[in-house]
């Protein structure tokens, strides 16, 4: 796996351009947003699958996102795709809300650097209010997955720079959360995100949401501050 691939992909989104925001749509990603504030607390585990045609490459790989987004705090562990009953860490992406800790496992390393602020990258802490700010969107329609129904919306940024042109959102009609992000970049590569699980308000404790360079034995620490 590329270093840092799966957080680079989280921390850009598309460029395209709608004439406006979509009334149906904000109605819709409102009600996510509303439902997500009342948590202070999330865990989801989820899939991602890297799909390039023209290439003949798909690759998936699983991982689990703790949020606590009020705070700014995340831990995104990514497992290896070789993992079978038991999963292997591959690599872990942590956030306090100042500094961010990136452990890459083969190499037994990890980096620090302070938390972005400028606003240009995604932080995973508000992976699931990411539309509210920048963004311009649009409802299209119902479809099915599996026999169920979700509503679909193709979600835009504002800034032309960026290295995707479209992220469509797929939210579950009925329980009004996100079930799934596809995005499109200019390379012809479709990123899926597919969230698995969803739980509220699971017990942790702060020390999840720094890295403990002691509990990895020869860790190179590289400091990027």
């Amino acid at each position: 796996m590329k270093k840092l691939f799966i957080f680079s992909v989280l921390s850009l989104l598309t460029s395209y351009t709608f004439a406006q925001k979509d009334v149906a749509a904000k109605e819709i990603l409102n009600k996510v947003s509303a439902k997500y504030r009342t948590y202070d607390v999330v865990k989801t585990d989820f899939d991602f699958t890297l799909d390039n045609k023209q290439a003949g490459i798909k690759e998936t790989q699983s991982g689990t996102l703790i949020a606590k987004s009020k705070a700014n705090k995340f831990r995104v562990t990514i497992y290896s795709p070789e993992s079978t009953a038991k999963q292997d860490v591959a690599q872990e992406i942590i956030s306090d809300g100042k500094t961010q800790w990136t452990y890459l496992k083969k190499d037994n390393e990890v980096q620090v650097n302070n938390v972005d602020v400028s606003g240009e990258g995604l932080n995973p802490a508000q992976v699931f209010t990411i539309y509210e700010h920048g963004y311009k969107y649009i409802y299209t329609g119902d479809t099915k997955v599996n026999g169920k129904v979700y509503q679909e919306i193709d979600l835009t940024p504002e800034d032309i720079n960026k290295s995707f042109f479209k992220v469509r959102l797929l939210i579950d009609k009925v329980k009004k959360q996100i079930y799934s992000a596809l995005i499109f970049d200019k390379n012809g590569n479709h990123y899926t995100y597919t969230l698995k699980s969803l739980v509220p308000n699971p017990p942790v404790t702060e020390n999840l949401f720094t890295f403990d360079a002691k509990a990895h034995k020869g860790v190179e620490v590289v400091d990027l501050r």
